[in-house]
């Protein structure tokens, strides 16, 4: 069951294009308003408006109170608010905001404060152009800051990487980045299984299946956060990116 609260919506809306910002937040208390902060202070290309869905996984701080507050006190900042019940996973939560985007384009955000929504206009640019159906945004290329962390980590997500390059015939760089940006009627066409951290390899599989489609590929920022600081993958999750890949690869169509 999904429980759903709209708030701070504009009371009238015009007809440019509108990018839908989704936001997985599991106790993301912490940081959720300035995450917010950040999103409300870019300025898009082209005129596109911004639809900010939040779907909050059933947190077990104030990541609630988090959001009404800014909400209450933002106003003019087009917030959508849902929450699940109970705890699903990163994926069901970008399974719900997908679903409730009305947006023309879509791009996924996380809570935590790692990348920098000022970087929308750099990876929205390639699809308003007319160039690209979707756009990853990696982390493992151009001259953007990365701040120096794991280096087993590193190498895991090269090697997720690779995998799923031998299973798609995709060149990228970083398939389990954030950072996403779809046409969004072509990502609600996907039937999208995965509710946990399956969900990169699950629709990097799905979007690579489609006839024609165009991925493009722009260099970001990585500000990464450590365990202490609440970063949520592990070795499991690799794991089961492993899994999902051959999974969406070879069984399921």
């Amino acid at each position: 069951m999904i429980l759903s609260a709209k708030t701070g919506m504009h009371p009238i809306f015009n007809m440019a294009e509108t990018l839908s910002i989704i936001i997985p937040a599991y106790n993301e208390s912490r940081t959720i308003h300035l995450i917010l902060d950040k999103v409300k202070s870019v300025q898009l290309i082209h005129g596109l408006d911004k639809e900010i869905i939040i779907v909050n996984d059933h947190s077990t701080d104030s990541t609630e109170d988090a959001i009404n507050n800014y909400a209450s006190n933002n106003a003019d900042v087009n917030i959508k608010y849902y929450k699940h019940d109970y705890n699903q996973g990163k994926g069901a939560a970008l399974h719900t905001g997908i679903k409730m985007a009305t947006g023309q384009y879509l791009i996924i955000q996380d809570a935590d404060l790692e990348y920098d929504p000022n970087e929308y206009n750099i990876l929205l640019r390639p699809i308003l152009e007319g160039h690209a159906d979707v756009v990853y945004g990696s982390r493992f290329m151009g001259g953007k800051p990365h701040r120096i962390l794991f280096f087993w980590h590193s190498i895991g997500n090269r090697f997720l990487t690779l995998v799923s390059n031998a299973f798609t015939d995709l060149n990228l760089t970083d398939m389990e980045t954030c950072y996403k940006v779809f046409r969004t009627e072509l990502v609600q066409k996907l039937k999208l299984q995965e509710k946990r951290f399956g969900f990169e390899p699950e629709v990097t599989a799905r979007i690579s299946r489609i006839p024609g489609i165009r991925i493009y590929e722009v260099g970001i920022s990585y500000y990464g956060r450590t365990y202490e600081e609440g970063k949520k993958i592990g070795m499991k999750d690799a794991f089961r990116a492993i899994y999902c890949t051959i999974k969406y690869n070879v069984f399921s169509r």
